[in-house]
């Protein structure tokens, strides 16, 4: 069963605990120290076709869901929901259920190597990792970390604490998207902190969303999903009503009971007017909106007067109306004023910190700063630095900045002037191939962890994370190295492992009352954290915004566009591969939501457009804008504005696997470098020309090229 535990040692450790069940489910404090034996060596507590399950957190975006894994004789076989989890209830979306194909991926990087493909040994990886600490002065080594997990981002920064490091940084492609920064201050200027804002879907009568995808990738997309489905049907004789905002039809605009195909830019300005006409409807006069001309807004957003009139009428008279500001709007150069307009339609109906409407998120058990994903602007100090020599070693963990920064801003050619590029990941991406070492990390389903919630339940939640499986091949936990490292480098962490360091923090929860589980002393209450996959309150802890946000005036102005190109760029992620998802088949498997298009990138163009441009299905086109080109097949998509091109996020690598390799292109390759008042990058905010290449490449579609869109005679 174990190399250094027998089996009497064993039924004691359960029954010191007080929670023998947990431990024989794989999820108590015993499981630390027992190996977990391949299936021709099956651990003592397993049975041949008995099922062992397992608590855990998904770590395929940063939303912290709570997942349950079924396993037997030693290996994973099916990923569920956690049903008691708060964020989402048991339920999973595509790329959670594709987590096995992380943990069973064939081009997983198996042992640490340095950059001529030598295989090295952990003692010497540790040796590395010390000598680099410790050889370089500290404001000439950074940290990089991905949005998830937060235990790992944590550890990190007391690593950096300990060396004098600067603090280290945080990015995902995914956050950029949601432009998770500008959202934060909005919240600062107008509630008073940065904070991560939860929008009550579920009990709200009207809802009007601005490009806000949360079916799809936006924030915690299961959470909202469910918040979405109560809204239409949680409640006996109502039906929620959804007004969607964006320039093509998603995912989350086929649901929506009116859709309407905005110019991308206007958001901001359609949310004055409406204001505007909603005060008026009620015989109100509020500063925010006085100097707002409800005339020019509904031109610039190709809307007509008496539409937006009624539109008006619809949210003023609703009970419970909801206004959500999604990622695109704040991605454009008059993001942040964007982002206010459209909060201030939420003071406006009265329901800051009200059923159906705004709240401040609960804080979080553990570590409560606000840790938002890197701007566009810190990024490109980072860079500066790099390009400069002031940057001499770089650690990156849980992201692929080579491939999810937009190349514009040069991180990619800054990498090479690094004198020394450690990666901890676990698959051959593009950054872990310009390093100098590749000290691979478990995957998600081998490690203990655990994630902050960014939103999407109101209980106060930890999400925790175990192994469910023994790790398959020569890994070890960056938390483990990090620690040796630092030891060995003399600058000891009070933290004997990994499991020591999450155990040191969630100790003061031991005593916190109102938790789904409670225990009188850290070992019991380990077993419980890791049976019930992490420990959250049994209430909401929502904060309730306060806002003078009506009492002054509002403007925004027009945003500005970079290119010269008669089209309007609209990238969005794929709901399906979301940014990291390219390597798992079963995910390139999965047809589109709305084209049904699989394994390749593609350019929506209305058929109009398409027709005048002499176009037709397949054809390949290339795309240009002032900072690079990509060549991608046409799709002819009728549910688009005609000035408006649109292409999916999460292909175009040129690493990462055999699944993900030289397939479709990345859209982020057409990005600038403009930003917004907050820091964010104004990707949303790009013109582009479109230029036929004479070639032909047929899309892979489930739907075949007849679909549901109809038949184009060639």
């Amino acid at each position: 069963m174990s190399e250094n535990i027998s089996r009497r040692d064993f039924i004691k450790l359960a029954g010191i605990t007080g929670a023998t069940t947990a431990v024989l489910t794989g999820c108590g404090p015993a499981s630390r120290y027992v190996v977990r034996e391949p299936y021709t060596k099956m651990p003592e507590y397993n049975y041949n076709g008995q099922s062992t399950h397992y608590a855990t957190t998904c770590r395929e975006c940063s939303a912290g869901c709570g997942l349950v894994v079924r396993t037997m004789q030693g290996r994973a076989l099916k990923v569920e929901g956690n049903k008691y989890h708060p964020a989402n209830l048991g339920k999973t979306c595509a790329r959670g259920q594709a987590g096995l194909h992380g943990l069973y991926n064939p081009d997983r990087i198996q042992k640490p190597v340095d950059k001529s493909g030598t295989n090295m040994d952990w003692e010497a990886a540790i040796g590395v990792v010390a000598d680099t600490l410790g050889k370089y002065q500290p404001d000439q080594i950074a940290f990089l970390t991905g949005l998830a997990p937060d235990h790992l981002f944590d550890l990190f920064g007391e690593v950096a604490k300990a060396f004098g490091i600067p603090a280290p940084l945080r990015y995902g492609a995914l956050g950029m998207f949601e432009a998770r920064a500008t959202l934060g201050e909005a919240a600062r200027a107008l509630f008073g902190q940065p904070n991560n804002l939860f929008f009550d879907l579920a009990e709200a009568d009207v809802t009007f969303s601005f490009g806000a995808n949360f079916l799809e990738t936006w924030i915690s997309p299961v959470a909202y999903t469910r918040g979405f489905a109560k809204m239409r049907q949680g409640t006996a004789g109502k039906r929620g009503y959804l007004v969607h905002f964006e320039p093509r039809l998603s995912q989350t605009a086929v649901k929506a009971d009116e859709w309407f195909t905005i110019k991308p830019g206007s958001e901001g300005l359609l949310a004055l007017a409406l204001g505007k006409l909603i005060a008026e409807q009620q015989g109100k006069v509020i500063a925010a909106y006085e100097s707002v001309d409800v005339v020019a807004a509904a031109e610039a957003a190709g809307l007509e007067l008496e539409t937006l009139e009624r539109l008006a009428r619809i949210y003023g008279n609703a009970k419970r109306a909801l206004a959500i500001p999604g990622g695109a709007p704040l991605a454009q150069s008059n993001g942040l004023d964007a982002a206010k307009a459209i909060l201030s339609l939420n003071a406006l109906a009265g329901n800051l910190g009200q059923p159906g409407g705004v709240f401040l998120t609960p804080a979080a058990p553990v570590n409560d700063a606000y840790h938002r994903p890197a701007n566009a602007k810190e990024l490109a100090v980072l860079v500066e630095k790099m390009v400069s020599g002031q940057i001499k070693a770089l650690f990156v963990h849980g992201v692929n900045p080579v491939f999810e920064i937009p190349a514009a801003l040069g991180f990619s050619a800054a990498l090479d002037k690094v004198e020394t590029v450690i990666s901890f990941a676990s698959f051959p991406d593009e950054t872990a191939a310009k390093a100098d070492y590749i000290f691979p990390d478990h995957t998600a389903l081998e490690s203990w962890g655990y994630q902050r919630l960014p939103g999407g339940a109101g209980e106060s939640t930890l999400s925790g994370s175990q192994p469910v499986v023994a790790p398959f091949y020569d890994t070890r936990a960056t938390a483990d190295v990090l620690l040796a490292a630092a030891e060995q480098a003399g600058k000891a962490l009070p933290y004997k492992d990994e499991v020591a360091f999450i155990q040191a923090k969630i100790e003061k929860l031991v005593t916190t009352e109102g938790g789904f589980h409670a225990a009188s002393e850290i070992n019991t209450f380990w077993a419980q954290f890791q049976q019930f996959g992490g420990w959250w309150t049994n209430d909401a802890k929502f904060g309730s915004p306060t806002s003078s946000v009506l009492e002054k005036a509002l403007s925004v102005r027009e945003a500005e566009y970079e290119g010269e190109g008669e089209f309007h760029l609209f990238t969005y992620v794929s709901p399906i591969l979301g940014e990291a998802g390219a390597n798992k088949p079963w995910l390139q498997e999965v047809p589109d939501p709305v084209t049904t298009v699989m394994w390749n990138s593609w350019v929506e163009i209305n058929p109009y457009t398409a027709k005048q441009l002499g176009l037709h299905d397949d054809d390949v086109v290339r795309i240009v804008s002032p900072f690079g080109a990509v060549e991608v097949s046409v799709y002819l998509y009728p549910a688009i504005r005609p000035d408006v091109i649109a292409m999916p996020f999460g292909q175009g690598h040129t690493a990462y696997g055999r699944y993900a390799e030289g397939r479709g292109v990345n859209p982020a390759d057409l990005f600038g470098t403009k930003t917004n008042d907050a820091g964010d990058l104004a990707y949303a905010g790009i013109k582009v020309k479109i230029e036929k290449t004479g070639k032909t490449r047929p899309l892979s579609r489930l739907e075949s090229r007849i679909g549901v869109y109809g038949f184009e005679e060639h």
